[in-house]
């Protein structure tokens, strides 16, 4: 499994790119382009039922899994995420979230372990925070959406900051201070600090980065909104 704390530091605000605002008539071109910036690819998957839009496939993803060494996220919204995440980690994907409200994801969070992969669960507006204390012993890392899912250009609600709060609580309280916090879904220049200052370990940035004309400067700033260094006593080093 990839090391997060590497992929995540605690002393900057890690970049997940999101695939859904590149280019998609020309996403090779795209992940070359936009490798220089990005953390981790963040790709979303759907079984068409979760939300309605199928959005990436697997056949794609192994496409472009040559093109770039950074790691692929691909988040899965399924009813049933098992054969999604099969497909998906066969196609080379590092790590996979699945949504807490899914019929089947103590299977799917096994099976992502199982392959190798970094286990993630994933939480709609709606869905309690204490939802992903019986899943702890088998998540790397959680998803706190803040938009109504499967939408692009929506305002972030404004509970999203408490939300990660919440969950930062409960991890402390369960003895998993290590534990990630990815927030995706409105995220915007003024809503960026605010997660920040809420514990969010790192961003899934769309328009906010790709409509950028200084691709260089907006991540840079991005790096910057979260100085924890006291969180886990130590500094990652800066990634290449």
């Amino acid at each position: 499994m990839l090391p997060l704390a590497d992929l995540y530091p605690r002393d900057r605000l890690a970049v997940e790119i999101s695939l859904w605002s590149a280019d998609l008539a020309d996403l090779g071109a795209e992940v070359a382009r936009l490798t220089p910036y990005a953390d981790v690819f963040h790709i979303d998957a759907s079984d068409t039922r979760f939300v309605p839009s199928p959005l990436f496939f697997p056949d794609l993803v192994a496409a472009l899994r040559p093109r770039t060494r950074v790691p692929f996220h691909v988040h899965v919204m399924a009813e049933r995420a098992l054969p999604l995440v099969e497909d998906f980690a066969r196609a080379g994907v590092d790590l996979l979230s699945v949504h807490a409200e899914a019929d089947d994801v103590a299977d799917a969070l096994h099976t992502i372990h199982a392959q190798g992969g970094a286990a993630g669960l994933a939480l709609r507006l709606d869905t309690p925070i204490d939802t992903v204390e019986a899943h702890l012993d088998d998540v790397d890392f959680v998803v706190l959406i803040g938009t109504p899912l499967g939408t692009k250009g929506t305002a972030m609600d404004p509970a999203a900051p408490d939300r990660v709060r919440q969950l930062r609580a409960l991890a402390a309280r369960t003895g998993r201070d290590q534990l990630r916090v990815i927030a995706d879904g409105g995220i915007r220049e003024n809503t960026v600090p605010t997660l920040a200052d809420a514990g969010a370990d790192a961003v899934v940035a769309g328009s906010l980065l790709l409509g950028s004309d200084d691709l260089a400067a907006t991540t840079t700033w991005l790096h910057r909104q979260r100085h924890d260094l006291a969180f886990d006593g130590r500094r990652a080093e800066e990634r290449t």
